[in-house]
């Protein structure tokens, strides 16, 4: 039974406080993870004027927005230009990377690429992508070989753009299974390695779901047999519920779970995956559509 475990760091704060406290864990419970890095701009608090749709309000009063947050990620790069993570953090990443995990790309503005990828189209996705793994590559003294991207925010002109760069995989969907996705009727050569589990922003405060309860809801959806793949996020299992996460693993290691990088999913033979088309969908307890395996 293998737990795929996908960490995403989004912020400058998360950077600073989560990630490493998270590599201690892992390290303790001899696992390793995939680590997706945030490098540009932080921007985030550039969110804020999206508390005026309900929806987006009502996510971060379910969650407790600025208690889980923090308020110096709700406020960054609104009042003042947003510092550069990759060039704050740079050690940090290479640390993680010492350690063993998988590191990769996740955004080099993740507001942005949220706020605009689709109305920018291809060339702002192809922009963003290239600055994103130009920095990463600077700072790990090679180019990153996997991506995911910020808030499952994906489309056909986005996997295309990946494909002109050198990633042995993406985890840019929600889905049931590792694919390789399907483009004007071609299959690509990257294969995706999907998110199947729900996170903890979309979850806690719905149908009374507390802390002293989420982690054996979460276990209970677990599938031995099936493909499992979970992420989490530095700046909520890094920080405030970081106690929990280490809960939760410990008890997933227990029950006989091997908890791996996303790469150890892959088959040897990618070309024999299945394949699929990447459509829109909307995942309960998030705003807007995310991308997923048709």
């Amino acid at each position: 039974m293998q737990l795929g475990l996908k960490i995403d760091v989004d912020t400058f704060r998360g950077t600073r406080l989560g990630v490493l406290p998270l590599v201690r864990a892992l390290d303790e419970a001899g696992v390793r993870g995939s680590f997706f890095f945030s490098v540009g701009p932080d921007n985030m608090g550039r969110h804020l004027w999206r508390l005026i749709k309900p929806q987006f309000l009502l996510k971060m009063l379910r969650s407790g927005g600025a208690k889980l947050y923090g308020w110096d990620i709700l406020l960054r790069g609104t009042f003042w230009p947003g510092a550069v993570i990759g060039k704050a953090f740079g050690s940090i990443i290479r640390q993680t990377a010492a350690s063993g995990h998988e590191v990769g790309l996740h955004a080099w503005d993740h507001h942005a690429w949220q706020m605009r990828m689709e109305r920018g189209g291809a060339a702002f996705q192809a922009a963003q992508l290239k600055l994103g793994s130009a920095a990463l590559a600077q700072i790990l003294g090679r180019p990153p070989d996997c991506s995911a991207a910020p808030g499952w925010k994906c489309n056909d002109a986005t996997l295309l753009a990946k494909a002109q760069l050198p990633f042995r995989y993406n985890s840019d969907v929600r889905g049931t299974g590792i694919f390789r996705p399907v483009v004007a009727g071609q299959p690509l050569a990257q294969p995706q390695i999907p998110t199947t589990l729900p996170t903890y922003d979309e979850t806690i405060g719905r149908d009374g779901l507390t802390n002293a309860g989420y982690n054996d809801w979460m276990l209970s959806l677990l599938k031995p047999g099936a493909f499992n793949v979970l992420t989490i996020h530095a700046e909520v299992e890094g920080i405030l519920c970081h106690n929990l996460f280490r809960e939760f693993l410990a008890e997933v290691l227990r029950r006989g779970w091997k908890v791996v990088p996303l790469g150890a999913l892959l088959p040897a033979d990618v070309a024999s995956l299945p394949t699929a088309r990447v459509v829109p969908f909307t995942q309960l307890g998030r705003e807007g559509w995310i991308a997923a395996q048709a």
